[in-house]
């Protein structure tokens, strides 16, 4: 079960219940990843609510190897999740926050990304 104030959360991939963290080396690899400096200019990227795909991809895989499974980023590329690519907006909105937004009960220092736009519309 997730602990949100150790920064983990939890979510449904490929039809599991998994946790995801950004420990310490987690936030290192994605560090190298992103070409950021430190952990400012990688906050500051995240804060922009801007990340691609394979951004994405990159963060879940992180926060799934910060938990302690073994994956690697072409694994979770082709992962499912409930709601499609919204759901891994969701995923990922929430992994941020839970690790830099500070403990849920006040003003957050970084926003989760918002929603998608529905399609078709």
């Amino acid at each position: 079960m997730a602990n949100r104030h150790r920064g983990e959360i939890s979510a449904e991939l490929d039809g599991r219940r998994r946790t995801l963290v950004l420990t310490l080396g987690a936030l290192a690899e994605l560090e190298d990843a992103f070409g950021a400096e430190d952990l400012v200019a990688l906050t500051g990227r995240f804060a922009q609510g801007r990340l691609a795909a394979r951004d994405a991809i990159r963060l879940i895989a992180a926060g799934l190897r910060g938990a302690g499974e073994t994956v690697t980023e072409a694994e979770v590329a082709r992962m499912t999740t409930p709601g499609g690519a919204a759901g891994f907006a969701r995923i990922v909105g929430a992994l941020i926050a839970a690790t830099f937004g500070g403990d849920g009960e006040g003003e957050r220092t970084s926003r989760p990304l918002p929603d998608p736009p529905e399609a078709g519309g």
